[in-house]
């Protein structure tokens, strides 16, 4: 989870990065048995002013590209702009 932590806050310098472990909660699933975890995010940065949703979570997925195809099985992200904080 460092590690992810560390290249989300390497790439966007967030306000905020919240990264949970949910990976208990799929005991079982498909995912956990091939060593994939299941993660929920949110990040707040101002990397993402001015970008839909789709884009902002195209820029997660592609900072995480190789964690994607091994470490990280789901990852479940809310992905804002400081000036949308005061809406969320």
């Amino acid at each position: 989870m460092d590690e992810i932590r560390t290249k989300l806050v390497a790439t966007f310098a967030p306000t905020e990065c919240l990264l949970e472990d949910e990976s208990a909660m799929h005991a079982g699933h498909a995912g956990a048995a091939s060593g994939g975890s299941h993660y929920r995010l949110k990040l707040v940065s101002t990397v993402f002013e001015g970008k839909n949703r789709l884009n902002r979570h195209r820029l997660v997925y592609d900072c995480l590209d190789d964690m994607m195809k091994h470490k990280i099985h789901a990852l479940a992200i809310i992905a804002l702009a400081p000036s949308e904080l005061s809406n969320s």
